[in-house]
């Protein structure tokens, strides 16, 4: 063929449709089967490391704000081998009060070779799972090995998520579950064995080797004074302008975070960690790969404060949509 004829057979921009695309869509039910938890912690510390080696793209999440009711972040990630994500998160507040949950979210996958949709699917199950999966994880490699006691401060969606991952990390003798209302502690800690529900939090933190922070709090939930030597401190609220975490623990233990995006103001970055010089932090990806150290001594207070982003979604996301395509899950939806 010469290139007259080549010329020829080339179609034009203007002649070219989209026409349909199968598309795959996974609903919440699909999302909660098909995501393996062992498979996310193990992933997402994969993905820390990837993180502090270059290797995932993740622009800053824009924010739409809808004055009185809530707000919109996008948050899109990608690194080789995956598949472009972004998920669309929305935080509505009042939500609570009409049986929605206050955090709504889908995530697109997109093929990275031509850009062309790939997977619809909820987000909002992964948004809970995947937060609590990185704090467990800073729980696997930070705690004492001889961690036995844990207090976990909150009993919504994050408090039910950590309470079910962090038995497969560490072989906890007990779990204490502290909430602003009590009866939601209780509630809780029937889904659980060896969870408890405790009224006294002071007492309760002061005598644990393990804090999970889990509220949706605007303001300190402990006092740093309560957390003895050797304790280990993870948090994942995001309620600015304060926080759950007190800004004085900051300053008396080592800080780990997901990025150095954290030292941002919100919504990219985290409230708790305003003023604090970003040289102070380890990257949870820098100690996974071992260029810089994890905990160091038994008496050390190690603090990891979560602010969530993409590549965790991306992460996530990727488990769900490579099981159902293995297992021909979902539903097929022409666009």
């Amino acid at each position: 063929m010469n290139i007259s004829s080549a010329t020829e057979l080339r179609k034009s921009a203007a002649e070219i449709a989209k026409g349909n695309l199968d598309v795959l869509v996974l609903s919440e039910q699909d999302v909660v089967r098909l995501l393996d938890l062992n498979l996310l912690i193990d992933g997402l510390a994969e993905g820390f490391r990837a993180i502090a080696d270059g290797r995932v793209q993740s622009p800053d999440r824009p924010e739409i704000t809808v004055p009185g009711k809530g707000f919109s972040l996008s948050m899109p990630a990608w690194q080789e081998g995956m598949n472009i994500a972004v998920k669309i998160v929305n935080v509505f507040e009042a939500n609570l009060e009409i049986d929605l949950p206050n955090h709504l979210a889908l995530i697109n996958l997109f093929d990275p070779a031509t850009g062309a949709p790939l997977c619809i699917m909820d987000g909002t199950y992964i948004t809970g799972i995947r937060t609590a999966a990185s704090a467990v994880l800073s729980v696997r490699e930070l705690a004492r090995q001889d961690a036995r006691t844990v207090t976990l401060v909150g009993a919504g969606v994050q408090g039910r998520e950590h309470l079910r991952l962090l038995p497969l990390v560490r072989d906890f003798d007990e779990i204490r579950i502290a909430s602003l209302h009590y009866e939601d502690a209780e509630k809780l800690a029937r889904l659980a064995p060896r969870a408890v529900a405790v009224r006294d939090i002071e007492a309760a933190v002061r005598t644990s080797d393990v804090v999970c922070l889990a509220s949706h709090s605007y303001m300190p939930v402990i006092d740093a004074e309560w957390i003895r030597q050797g304790t280990h401190v993870s948090s994942v609220g995001y309620a600015p302008p304060q926080g759950e975490l007190p800004p004085e623990l900051i300053l008396i233990a080592r800080l780990f975070v997901e990025t150095t995006e954290a030292f941002k103001a919100p919504p990219v970055g985290c409230a708790e960690l305003a003023g604090i010089d970003p040289r102070e932090a380890t990257l949870l990806g820098d100690m996974l790969i071992g260029r810089k150290a994890g905990r160091q001594t038994a008496d050390e207070i190690t603090v990891y404060k979560a602010m969530g982003i993409a590549m965790e979604d991306m992460v996530a996301a990727h488990i769900a949509y490579s099981r159902a395509r293995a297992q021909k899950a979902g539903q097929i939806v022409v666009l």
